[in-house]
């Protein structure tokens, strides 16, 4: 009984505290500026549209009995990644810093995150907007890995795995890279939107999943066609759209760097795809709107650590080397024998190496003062940094996704049953059909 009434203590004392307001949402300061606050927080908007974006995007590739549950991969991630952000994510990612590692829980439950700006991120925008903009980023990386375990992964385990895979691989590898003190800033490693941040960890995250969970029933036995390429055409143009906020987004400010940052953007994308088609084309004999739409996302993940750093000529060959690269990676796919069903590994985590890398080779600080010179402007150095950072986020991540693969399985199990996957998502998980005729 005492045990108890002291647990009921603790926790109205924990509530007490986090529900108290405090000084700092009280907070004003002359230093605001409006102009870039407005930009920060459109471009948040726009990072949030991505998610439904990629619901659509995987929602039309996989077949019609599991397109409901595979749309819910990527929407439920919206609410399960924001509330861990609010309550512990952003300041385990962007906290006081305890040993390089890891960010303290001193802004836990957005205690001290107000409305003036916090110098080490942010210096002209409202430090709660920064925070906002942050985490619509960790919302849609979780959603990327779903693209792996596509139409054979039971709603119970997803949701425990991309709560328990935010807070063990998204949040501490964020603090390494772009949280002050993180041991990877210091090094001086680049990724200007998120190239190790988000489509390292997710891609080889999805590779773990995919290669834990193994593949669909029936996987090169049966045509797997998608459903509705329509809806992945949409998606595909939603996530090009919200990219802008992602990429120009990161400069946390309205200006010449954000300007740079959505022109290469845009470059890569519309090269890679152009790459892509003429690949496919001589490869396959005709070009495809499927192939279209996947090369211009390819482009838009490679570019993204590299976008603020490079001019529109680098992006460029940026891009070409996406649309090529990737376009190998999903055809090896099949001869490898692994099942990433809707590609995750293939795009974002190859994009995310080749765009990680070619700011090693490209950036240059005529583009980005704050930034570093790269290995053709006289920095091997730079080079040296992006192959460490990468190796070591690899490692983690994979490493971390295996483990925690595993206990779920242990716990709960992972995989619907044979029948179930037959049956598809949509009934066997949500009670629902996607299509009524």
């Amino acid at each position: 009984m005492k045990k108890r009434s002291l647990s009921l203590a603790v926790l109205l004392t924990l509530a007490m505290v986090l529900l108290m307001p405090h000084g700092a949402f009280a907070q004003t300061d002359a230093k605001v500026d409006t102009g870039d606050t407005a930009f920060v927080l459109l471009s948040a908007a726009l990072v949030l549209l991505m998610t439904p974006g990629l619901a659509m995007f995987y929602g039309g590739m996989v077949r019609r009995k599991n397109v409901l549950g595979t749309l819910m991969h990527s929407f439920i991630a919206i609410s399960v990644v924001s509330v861990q952000w609010i309550l512990i994510g952003y300041s385990l990612s962007f906290g006081p810093d305890i040993k390089g590692i890891i960010g303290g829980l001193d802004w836990m439950g957005l205690q001290g995150v107000g409305l003036a700006p916090n110098p080490d991120y942010a210096p002209t925008i409202p430090h709660m907007a920064f925070m906002i903009y942050q985490a619509m980023f960790a919302v849609i990386t979780p959603a990327l890995i779903s693209g792996a375990i596509a139409e054979r992964m039971k709603f119970s385990a997803y949701l425990l795995f991309i709560l328990l895979w935010t807070t063990l691989v998204y949040d501490p590898v964020a603090h390494w890279v772009w949280g002050a003190g993180g041991w990877m800033k210091g090094l001086g490693v680049l990724d200007f939107a998120g190239g190790i941040v988000v489509h390292l960890t997710s891609g080889i995250s999805a590779l773990a999943a995919a290669l834990f969970i193994g593949k669909r029933k029936n996987y090169l036995h049966e045509p797997m066609p998608p459903h509705n390429l329509p809806m992945t055409v949409l998606g595909a143009g939603l996530l090009w759209f919200g990219w802008f906020g992602f990429n120009a987004g990161s400069a946390l400010s309205s200006g010449g760097l954000s300007t740079i940052a959505f022109v290469t953007t845009h470059t890569a994308a519309v090269t890679a795809t152009l790459t892509w088609v003429i690949i496919e084309w001589l490869h396959r004999g005709k070009p495809t709107m499927f192939g279209a739409a996947t090369g211009a996302i390819a482009g838009l993940a490679t570019i993204t650590p590299a976008a603020g750093f490079v001019g529109p000529m680098p992006a460029f060959l940026i891009g070409m080397c996406a649309g090529a690269v990737c376009y190998t990676s999903l055809n090896l796919k099949g001869k490898l024998g692994y099942d990433d069903s809707l590609d995750a590994f293939g795009v974002h985590g190859v994009g995310g190496i080749l765009g990680t890398l070619g700011a090693g080779f490209f950036a240059s600080k005529l583009i980005n003062a704050a930034g570093s010179d790269g290995l053709f402007f006289g920095n091997a150095h730079q080079l040296l940094v992006q192959c460490l950072s990468l190796l070591a986020a690899a490692v983690y991540a994979f490493g971390v996704t295996m483990v925690l693969l595993v206990l779920i399985n242990k716990a709960i199990g992972l995989r619907l049953s044979e029948e179930e996957e037959i049956v598809g998502l949509d009934l066997t998980q949500h009670e629902e059909s996607g299509y009524t005729l």
